[in-house]
């Protein structure tokens, strides 16, 4: 059932892309599902809420970024962060088994997602203005940080006044975060020894930035267009109103002339 003109889906767990539906498919995503079925069951028999979940899965993300990327060991961070990345589908599960897909529990896991991006691209910043030693890099990791909170934002606030911000997208949340952990666990392998694979992560650093800066720009250019369409129509509306206002009032006069 809709309710407020939004659809029922909009309101539940399964409203915004986490983290975990980014990295995996739809046909990996329905097998994980019927995997961890059986542990969300019995979290729920334990008394653990989607929330409690939630709220775990983004403290490991948090702990496997700022722990371990700014020491550089950027295939355990990852490795770390993958793990609780299927925090994910199993709060979202807990939800449907419980019945209880709201608003709150889509508001909390955006919210989050926020906070686990913030955590993933500062542990890069943090590692390439220490050790790293490249204050470019480090520039371009607070850029994405940013960018894609903003990118974020621009759809939220589009929307808010309501716009539809009918646009994808060059570089989006499930794009950022593939690309830089992808690269991020392949190039912590070269402190197993394998040879120039590091340059992997900033490669997919400075697609990343790019990318959300056109995003960016797209969706600004969208949210442009909505409203200058939302307000010629608006305009159009307020016409005909007065027209049909001016037509009865002639009506009205010309019936009382004939009326005398």
């Amino acid at each position: 059932m809709a309710t407020m003109g939004q659809p029922a889906a909009s309101r539940g767990r399964t409203a915004t892309p986490t983290l975990g539906k980014a990295m995996l498919n739809k046909y990996a995503r329905a097998f994980f599902t019927r995997v961890l079925t059986p542990f969300a069951a019995f979290l729920i028999r334990r008394g653990v809420s989607p929330d409690t979940v939630t709220l775990l899965g983004t403290a490991g993300v948090i702990a496997g970024a700022l722990v371990f990327y700014p020491r550089g060991e950027f295939f355990w961070g990852t490795i770390v962060i993958t793990l609780f990345v299927f925090s994910d589908l199993v709060d979202g599960n807990m939800a449907r088994q419980l019945g209880r897909t709201s608003r709150w529990g889509a508001f909390l896991d955006s919210t989050l997602d926020r906070v686990a991006d913030g955590a993933i691209f500062g542990g890069f910043a943090l590692w390439y203005a220490g050790h790293g030693d490249d204050n470019a890099l480090c520039a371009v990791s607070i850029f994405c940080l940013a960018s894609g909170q903003v990118v974020s934002y621009t759809k939220a606030r589009g929307e808010s006044i309501g716009l539809p911000v009918a646009v994808n997208g060059l570089v989006e949340r499930a794009e950022r975060l593939v690309i830089s952990l992808v690269a991020a666990g392949l190039s912590g392998l070269h402190a197993f020894g394998v040879p120039g694979i590091q340059v992997l992560l900033p490669i997919a650093l400075w697609i990343v930035a790019v990318g959300s800066l056109v995003t960016l720009i797209q969706r600004v250019v969208t949210v442009r267009r909505e409203s200058a369409e939302a307000e010629q129509a608006a305009a159009a509306d307020a016409a005909d109103v007065a027209e049909r206002a001016d037509e009865a009032r002639d009506s009205g006069a010309r019936g009382s002339e004939a009326a005398k």
